[in-house]
């Protein structure tokens, strides 16, 4: 009886495109962003000035100042301190553009039911990415009810998981459930 009616919603909304979920965190990724963008920069100015001045001083042929541990006495601290500070900051960049990316703004169930388009905040939150895939290249990974924070959606053919909020609104939740929200074998 449950399916039948699922059914009967699917098929009425399958006259027209319907909003099944939306989240607006624009904001929020902007000012993520430009956090991760300046954390980059700060840095890479570290590691500019790693480079340049941690060169190695010559040190006192005897004496106690030799045995100073702490004392640069040849290029791999300079190296392996320029190459850390390269490493956090590109991380940080990283993070920053790949986290909106895989957070749903609005998911969007296509006139006919065959497609979905998904709609994202653009790397390090600037703009906005929508994409159409579909409807049988996407699976719920856990049931909405299941999910403490986001409800994880499986894509076909893209390497990560996309996420939606639990805050978001969720608009149509028996047409999610049997058509983006419906466990599939990917």
């Amino acid at each position: 009886m449950a399916a039948r009616a699922a059914l009967e919603v699917a098929a009425a909304a399958a006259a027209r495109d319907v909003v099944l979920y939306e989240h607006d965190r624009s904001r929020f990724f902007r000012l993520a962003g430009l956090f991760c963008a300046s954390q980059g920069l700060f840095w890479a100015y570290l590691a500019h000035y790693a480079f340049t001045a941690l060169r190695p001083v010559p040190g006192p042929a005897s004496g106690t100042g030799a045995d100073d541990p702490l004392r640069p006495r040849d290029n791999k601290w300079r190296f392996g301190f320029t190459a850390s500070c390269l490493t956090v900051g590109s991380l940080t960049v990283a993070a920053g553009w790949l986290l909106p990316l895989r957070s749903v703004a609005r998911l969007t169930l296509l006139r006919g039911g065959a497609a979905v388009s998904i709609a994202t905040p653009g790397p390090l939150g600037v703009g906005r990415r929508t994409f159409t895939v579909p409807l049988r290249d996407v699976a719920g990974a856990a049931h909405r009810s299941e999910a403490a924070a986001a409800v994880p959606i499986r894509v076909r053919g893209r390497p990560f998981f996309f996420l939606l909020d639990k805050r978001g609104e969720l608009r149509e939740p028996r047409l999610f459930d049997v058509t983006v929200g419906a466990a599939r074998k990917l």
